[in-house]
């Protein structure tokens, strides 16, 4: 991890308020803006954000919204010491953003589907305004994605090919980066996010079992990691290795490394289906290995 990851200190803050019961239209108002700044229910009346500057003013903006409603609120500044713990915290936030990216990711594999099925220029025209709303969307849930849910890899790949697959000008389509070639690669820093998953598990598993046996894997931050010179990044936004198109990480990984393998080949649909629950592949062991 970076330095002064370990031992910080998660400071939260609540939001703590009693609706009237009537307009019933205000309380979904209220449900909907709270949706909207990325707020999550620790309780039923008790809604939390991970304190900031920016956040202190979405609930404040909020606050004065419920009171001026009717309505009684009231934000506080809170470190948990007992009951819920702060990785509990961040993993509702990660659930409901995961909801998020997977109602994009279907939303980008449905549009796929319709285009392979439909190639007229009406179809590809109404699919260009279909997918600008999709990408802001994205941005949208980006932006309340305060832990770097693992879902956003999936919703962004998807998004990418669709894409390429929509633009004519091939001098615009993004080329996926590249890394070295992973066949001569030894003794490098190898970096992904922390609190890893299925994918980042068997990444860091290929890694040092067949493609770096010298690697140093590093952990860090989902969000505002600056790479230094030389780390390869997998499974990380923007990252070397990461998902491309409908395929995860350990699918690229294994791919750019030229490793041709049966078993190998069988361990990515597995890692696969299991990380995007897309159900894929079904290989019989998906479950009991997930």
């Amino acid at each position: 991890m970076s330095e002064g990851e370990l031992g910080t200190e998660q400071r939260w803050l609540l939001l703590i308020h009693q609706l009237p019961t009537k307009p019933a239209y205000f309380r979904v108002k209220i449900w909907r803006r709270l949706q909207g700044i990325g707020a999550v229910a620790v309780k039923s009346t008790v809604y939390a954000l991970p304190a900031d500057a920016e956040t202190q003013e979405d609930f404040e903006w909020l606050l004065k919204e419920i009171i001026d409603g009717g309505g009684e609120a009231m934000v506080c500044e809170a470190r948990l010491i007992d009951g819920l713990t702060d990785a509990q915290v961040r993993a509702l936030f990660d659930a409901a953003r995961d909801t998020d990216y997977a109602e994009i990711a279907k939303a980008a594999r449905d549009l796929t589907a319709a285009i392979d099925s439909d190639k007229t220029e009406d179809r590809r025209a109404d699919a260009r305004a279909q997918l600008g709303r999709m990408r802001k969307r994205l941005a949208e849930v980006v932006a309340i994605d305060f832990f770097g849910a693992s879902g956003r890899l999936a919703a962004e790949g998807l998004i990418a090919e669709l894409e390429a697959q929509l633009i004519e000008d091939k001098a615009m389509t993004k080329e996926p980066k590249k890394a070295a070639e992973l066949g001569e690669v030894k003794g490098r820093t190898w970096v992904t996010r922390r609190d890893v998953h299925v994918d980042r598990i068997a990444c860091s598993w290929l890694i040092h079992r067949f493609i770096d046996a010298d690697a140093t894997i590093r952990f860090v931050a989902g969000k505002g990691h600056v790479p230094k010179e030389g780390e390869l990044r997998f499974d990380m936004f923007e990252g070397e290795i990461t998902h491309e198109g409908d395929r995860c990480s350990f699918e690229v990984l294994l791919n750019r490394s030229g490793i041709v393998d049966p078993a190998l080949q069988a361990i990515a649909e597995i890692v696969h289906d299991i990380d995007l629950k897309d159900g894929k592949f079904s290989r019989d062991e998906t479950t009991g290995i997930a």
